[in-house]
């Protein structure tokens, strides 16, 4: 457990996607530069979708640009060849595709079976090969299901089969909706360890019952060390009325740092980039770190 853990930073992307109100580009990219200085250098930017069905993406291409000169590893999601096509002109040097280990929420989410979006990636993950580019894989609903509820894990572990099969270097399990239990979450990484290396997992668990932090640790007593996590606590699923937002970075920082895992994450940093972006947002973060945080500071400012 003392062995340092890779967060990869989803607000910018997986976070303001889901959120009702629309930040602008030129606040985007500020958000990605105060990320990247808070020390989390592997952020996932933006997506390259339609805009009409997601326009909080609408820009990625001019973030993509302006953050490409900065320390650190940028990802961006593309949903087909068209998307990458795009992405690939903006300068991006790892993408990151998308399916579900949920045949409902598959059709649901991008309008297709899992086969069908297994088929979808092929062509770009050989066009991202010839070019050099690095493909990551994300798998949804790993732990739940809105639709039918509780997941198999072997069905998770023969999605995240293919995804390694077709060439992505790391495959994301998401606990889209937060329902997950640490045994959960623990059975469901062995049977996916068994196809793919554990070294090349990640967990992307959702907080909507307050296990992700319990399910994270479950995770890496399995060996599993990359952790996705967005600023804040930002985010949702709108297929899963009541789903809240990725872990909290504040709070999986403060976990692991307490555990004397390294993460070179600069805690006072990452606290002033939530506070700015909540701000633009208009509600306060939904980290528990960043609420205790700051209510501390304000009884500082006031002298208590």
């Amino acid at each position: 457990m003392s062995e340092s853990v890779r967060i990869i930073e989803m607000g910018p992307r997986d976070g303001l996607q889901n959120e009702k109100t629309l930040v602008s580009v030129a606040d985007r990219i500020a958000f990605v530069r105060a990320l990247v200085d808070a020390g989390l250098t592997t952020v996932e930017v933006g997506a390259f979708v339609s805009p009409k069905a997601i326009p909080q993406m609408v820009g990625s291409d001019e973030v993509m640009r302006s953050v490409a000169a900065l320390p650190g590893e940028f990802h961006v999601l593309v949903p087909n060849v068209k998307g990458y096509e795009a992405a690939h002109a903006a300068g991006a040097k790892v993408i990151s595709v998308f399916t579900a280990a949920s045949e409902s929420f598959s059709r649901a989410n991008i309008n297709c079976s899992i086969g069908e979006s297994l088929e979808r990636f092929k062509p770009v993950i050989a066009h991202a090969k010839t070019d050099g580019i690095k493909v990551r894989g994300y798998v949804s609903c790993a732990l739940g299901c809105p639709y039918e509820g509780e997941i198999k894990p072997q069905a998770v572990a023969d999605v995240a089969k293919a995804l390694w099969d077709l060439g992505c270097y790391e495959v994301s399990l998401g606990d889209t909706i937060g329902v997950g239990t640490p045994l959960k979450a623990r059975q469901m990484l062995r049977a996916v360890g068994g196809d793919v290396p554990v070294a090349r997992l990640a967990m992307h668990f959702h907080d909507t019952y307050g296990q992700a932090l319990a399910n994270l640790y479950a995770g890496m007593e399995e060996g599993v060390r990359v952790i996705d996590a967005a600023a804040g606590g930002l985010g949702g699923c709108p297929f899963a009325p009541g789903a809240t937002g990725n872990v909290a970075t504040e709070d999986v920082v403060y976990m692991l740092e307490g555990m004397g895992v390294r993460t070179g994450v600069d805690m006072a940093k990452l606290l002033a980039a939530t506070n700015e972006m909540s701000r633009l947002l208009g509600r306060p973060p939904v980290s528990r770190v960043a609420a205790a945080l700051n209510a501390r500071g304000r009884r500082v400012a006031n002298g208590e």
